[in-house]
């Protein structure tokens, strides 16, 4: 039998800012949080139950990235942090981030990510690119994807998330109704993949 051909799916934002919550609330560094997806994706192959064989098909990394012109030192950190994870074999899908007009008073947003991410999920379901898809996020947002895969490809896909779990943060992403596993990550797991690289620095 062929191992399963798994796909993981990560929204580096919402997982970074959720490791920040649930293992380093009061930490000033912002290297608390920062994590290897590829590490992530090692991780969640040995979690696996039964005896099934799993083999690393994809890890696609979605992250916004600051404009050179509004915040050079920002554009130039994510640049460093996404070629890293590029030569660790990521595949790295990022975004503008939109800028309120009143920046840098409010704080720029993400836009386009989710929908990436979630585009990205069904397509590469309908193409046959995944026997097992696992979302890395606790995005609601990416609700309508999941449960798009999950309904259409039941019995064809396997479909799974990925969350932080601690005394402090304890959400995942799910589906009424559907039985979707969850990978739970502990601050024992976050200390395996953690990067605690500061790409501030060229």
């Amino acid at each position: 039998m062929s191992p399963e051909r798994v796909v993981l799916f990560v929204d580096v934002q919402n997982l970074y800012r959720g490791a920040r919550r649930a293992f380093f609330p009061h930490s000033r560094s912002h290297v608390d949080g920062q994590f290897d997806p590829m590490q992530l994706g090692q991780l969640i192959c040995s979690q696996t139950a039964g005896g099934v064989t799993r083999s690393f098909h994809q890890v696609r990394v979605y992250t916004g990235r600051p404009s050179a012109a509004k915040d050079s030192k920002g554009y130039a950190a994510n640049r460093r942090q996404c070629a890293a994870w590029e030569k660790w074999g990521a595949k790295v899908f990022a975004h503008p981030l939109r800028y309120p007009p009143d920046y840098p008073n409010s704080k720029p947003q993400q836009k386009g990510i989710d929908v990436a991410l979630a585009i990205d999920f069904i397509a590469l379901a309908i193409d046959d690119e995944y026997d097992v898809g696992v979302i890395a996020s606790a995005d609601t947002d990416l609700r309508p994807a999941l449960e798009f895969v999950y309904k259409r490809y039941q019995g064809i896909r396997q479909i799974e998330v990925a969350a932080w779990r601690s005394p402090l943060m304890r959400v995942r992403l799910s589906v009424r109704g559907a039985e979707i596993p969850c990978h739970w990550l502990y601050k024992a797991h976050y200390d395996q993949i953690a990067d605690l690289t500061n790409y501030n620095i060229p």
